[in-house]
């Protein structure tokens, strides 16, 4: 009777603590730490200057290119005198200058984000029109801080040489020195033959000599990876099966990443994958086991914290409200997170 008695309020603990760990109502907006300041009431992936002083950000997918001012708070367009145009992301290069990414024109979302999506430069120049940089590519990029090197994805809808479910990861630079913007030594750094992980490149560090990346995963999980761009060398710095970890953002020094992550599932509950994440921090040392939670966007109903990134001088990340039932990359406002020292 003892053991059943005990093994009762064993369970009747387990429930409170089910009950307490529930999500709440209401919007994460309305319960910011003081750390955390809305930037924006509309768009989403951001992106700082080289500068610091302003963020480069998306109205909304297949839309325009914003930037906003730090200090002033003013907003303005970067493409709205390109009719109909349907971008999916900006960046910044270390000039100042800009790459865009995204289709010509907007034909329907599965065809505009994979088989028609490529690279464009736009001058910082006031009224530049994009240029077309002649590559096909999947998803988002990394772009040096120091230097005029990018890295991206290639899958088989952007070059139809590759395998049906083949990715690969491509280095190469950005040439303005002509009249026309060009992307030259482009050279293939690794590649993944099968789904059991599609690739996406992410940040550079450590000097450019080494960078981050993600392999999706079956059953919409991720893993943390950095390749050693002289040795080729890879390693799965997130070390967590069953889990979503998708690195967005470095912080300045190459020992921390930002990473979208579900971890906190594990407690909360709700479906695994791109959906209830929040951001973390994760060491890159290899054990995958320093993570910790920075935001908590995802202890709300139906809110989540995405697309992180971090400015150069490490003091700041901006971040996007986003709503769990949307897909990746949708985002409804900008905040920027003040780093404690």
């Amino acid at each position: 009777m003892r053991k059943i008695l005990v093994t009762l309020a064993i369970l009747q603990g387990l429930h409170s603590n089910a009950q307490q760990q529930q999500r709440k109502p209401g919007s994460p907006l309305d319960h910011l730490p003081p750390n955390i300041e809305v930037l924006t009431r509309f768009g989403e992936r951001a992106d700082f200057s080289p500068d610091n002083q302003r963020v480069a950000f998306m109205t909304k997918s297949f839309g325009d290119a914003m930037v906003i001012d730090l200090k002033t708070r003013a907003i303005r367009c970067l493409t709205c005198n390109i009719p109909a145009s349907a971008f999916l992301r900006v960046m910044h290069l270390p000039t100042g200058d800009y790459i865009l990414i995204g289709p010509e024109k907007f034909e329907d979302i599965e065809t505009s984000r994979t088989r028609d999506n490529e690279l464009w430069f736009l001058s910082k120049e006031r009224g530049s029109k994009p240029v077309r940089l002649g590559v096909k590519m999947s998803e988002g990029m990394a772009i040096s801080k120091k230097s005029m090197k990018i890295a991206y994805t290639q899958l088989h809808a952007q070059d139809p040489t590759l395998a049906p479910e083949a990715s690969r990861l491509v280095m190469a630079d950005i040439d303005l020195s002509g009249g026309t913007p060009k992307i030259i030594n482009k050279t293939t750094i690794y590649e993944s033959g099968d789904k059991s992980c599609s690739l996406e490149a992410q940040d550079f560090y450590d000097n450019d000599t080494r960078m981050t990346f993600i392999c999706y995963e079956p059953e919409h999980l991720a893993s943390v990876m950095t390749i050693d761009l002289k040795t080729k060398e890879v390693v799965n710095q997130s070390k967590k099966p069953g889990s979503y970890n998708e690195c967005e953002g470095i912080i300045p020094g190459g020992k921390y990443t930002l990473v979208e992550g579900d971890r906190h599932c594990e407690t909360l509950g709700g479906k695994r994958g791109p959906w209830n994440i929040d951001i973390y921090r994760l060491r890159l040392d290899g054990t995958g086991k320093d993570y910790v939670r920075l935001t908590h966007f995802n202890d709300y109903e139906g809110g989540k914290a995405s697309n992180p990134v971090v400015s150069t001088d490490g003091k700041y990340m901006a971040f996007q409200f986003a709503n769990t039932a949307d897909p990746a990359g949708v985002g409804y406002g900008l905040l920027l997170y003040k780093f404690n020292k």
